[in-house]
């Protein structure tokens, strides 16, 4: 089911399946932002990653000496969400633990995404809680693409993701599905330029240490485009598909990484990996701002 938030400025579109993001359509310009599914391409909006980032070395992990088996990303964007809450500018989807996804996954959890509209601005939150006297081992992460061009005037390399940071970040390098994260490059750049070959290697990973920092997708003229704030992400990627001229790019904020290239295969090992104790709470947000 379909379920949209509208103001002056915006309507907004969430699917109960994966509670994705589905549009993000500015009423004054009569734009659509967001990367509308076509599976040519690439056949989803902005799906929410959870319980894990990225993909598992062989797609399998072990905990407390069990092997268990997860696809990237997790389970969570493939199944279907309640509406816990909804009002004229907020939607609340909510997921529990089940019998499907303890085949998968041995915990109890309860993962919220909250969705709030802000004038011209849509705020992200993923909230997940520990229900049980054991410990909960997740990463989430979002993965929302936008329509890169915008205007039929314009072309894909016309683009550039603008980074207001005065900070050095750290580079994580992938080898093929996995991260290098203890061999990180350091990033000075101000932009990352929007062509083919930046994502030839797949994303351009950046480690933010949960400090807001605001990427700017647009072209030179900056006449159209997003704002978008990280909020308190640890780490946020940008991608594209390569070498298909796949007309989107993603700027996905992550509390996690895939597994390093030189991963143990044991959960309580996994790169980026929180860890809530019994009953207690989580809460990732981000921003994002259209113009």
């Amino acid at each position: 089911m379909t379920v949209s938030l509208e103001n002056a400025f915006l309507k907004v579109s969430f699917n109960e399946h994966g509670g994705e993001l589905t549009s993000l359509f500015n009423k004054k310009n009569k734009f659509e932002y967001l990367w509308q599914a076509n599976p040519k391409y690439w056949g989803r909006h902005a799906p929410v990653l959870f319980p894990i980032v990225g993909r598992l070395k062989d797609d399998k992990y072990f905990y407390k000496q069990q092997q268990y088996w997860m696809t990237q990303h997790g389970f969570a964007r493939d199944m279907d969400f309640e509406i816990e809450k909804k009002t004229d500018q907020q939607v609340t989807f909510c997921l529990h633990a089940n019998k499907v996804t303890m085949q998968q996954y041995p915990f109890e959890f309860v993962l919220r995404i909250k969705y709030e509209l802000m004038i011209d601005t849509l705020k992200v939150s993923y909230l997940v809680d520990n229900p049980s006297i054991k410990q909960l081992l997740f990463s989430v992460g979002g993965h929302p693409a936008f329509n890169v061009p915008l205007s039929s005037t314009e072309v894909f390399s016309d683009y550039q993701v603008a980074i207001a940071s005065n900070r050095t970040h750290q580079l994580i390098q992938l080898q093929g599905n996995y991260s290098d994260s203890r061999h990180p490059l350091e990033f000075t750049a101000k932009k990352i330029d929007v062509t083919r070959e930046t994502f030839k290697n797949d994303a351009v990973i950046l480690k933010l240490d949960e400090k807001e920092t605001m990427l700017t997708l647009t072209t030179s003229q900056e006449k159209n485009g997003i704002r978008f704030n990280t909020g308190n992400a640890q780490y946020v990627g940008v991608w594209s598909k390569y070498p298909e001229n796949a007309p989107f790019v993603c700027i996905e904020p992550w509390w996690g990484l895939a597994d390093d290239v030189n991963a143990s295969g044991r959960l309580t090992e996994k790169v980026g990996l929180h860890v809530l104790k019994a009953h207690e709470s989580f809460n990732g947000f981000y921003k994002i701002q259209v113009f």
